[in-house]
């Protein structure tokens, strides 16, 4: 498995060193985890509930786990206790159970909200209306045990690095339009995660500070059912 080693130091030779780089893996062995642990990796995103909270214990203590799928409510309470990060909250409601799982946990967790950007429409998020709706007039102070970080976005699956462009550029003008609106007086609001293996070059150009790599470190991906 020598090769993803290799895989993590010639990504980590391409990116600037303020962009953090969060290795997917999801459908990935403990083995091959702890090998891009050793090159250097300490983030790690995941997918799946039940497989993060299987690897979680098997794997050294300082891994900054990072949830990135579609989170269902009923599941935030098995994550709560220790996730570095939540990706994907896409709306209000869960919002609400991260703030109550987190509460029972003493914990604040940073959380990423979700921006719908994709114009073929296949991605989860908040729409940009909503979001400012939602936000404005310091709405989200009453969650005390969450930190809002930043804003997480998806592209379209597509082959088309114009329109990828144009869409994670769209999410940097929401960003940007909440940093000055809405959370200019908050320091831990500056996360931008966007770009995946194919397109995480373009991503870095249009501002992201996490970049989500999968295929390029671990290889072709085994789906589950």
């Amino acid at each position: 498995m020598g090769f993803i080693k290799e895989n993590v130091y010639r990504i980590f030779s391409q990116i600037p060193p303020h962009v953090r780089l969060i290795a997917v893996s999801k459908t990935k062995s403990v083995e091959e985890i702890r090998e891009a642990y050793e090159a250097g990796v300490h983030d790690f995103g995941e997918n799946y509930v039940q497989e993060l909270k299987e690897k979680h214990p098997l794997l050294p203590e300082d891994i900054r786990w990072h949830f990135i799928g579609h989170l269902q409510r009923n599941k935030v309470k098995y994550i709560a206790p220790f996730v570095a990060y939540i990706h994907s909250v896409d709306d209000v409601d869960l919002l609400k159970e991260i703030e109550k799982q987190a509460a029972k946990n003493n914990r604040k967790i940073p959380c990423l909200l979700q921006i719908s950007i994709a114009t073929d429409g296949s991605k989860f998020g908040f729409a940009l209306d909503e979001t400012f709706d939602f936000l404005k007039k310091g709405a989200y102070k009453q969650f005390e045990h969450i930190l809002f970080a930043g804003v997480m976005g998806m592209g379209s699956l597509t082959e088309d690095k114009e329109l990828t462009r144009k869409e994670y550029r769209s999410l940097k003008h929401v960003f940007d339009r909440l940093k000055n609106d809405i959370f200019a007086d908050c320091e831990d609001f500056r996360e931008i995660s966007m770009g995946m293996s194919h397109d995480y070059d373009i991503a870095i150009e249009e501002g992201a500070t996490m970049v989500r790599i999968g295929t390029a470190i671990f290889g072709e991906r085994v789906y589950q059912k």
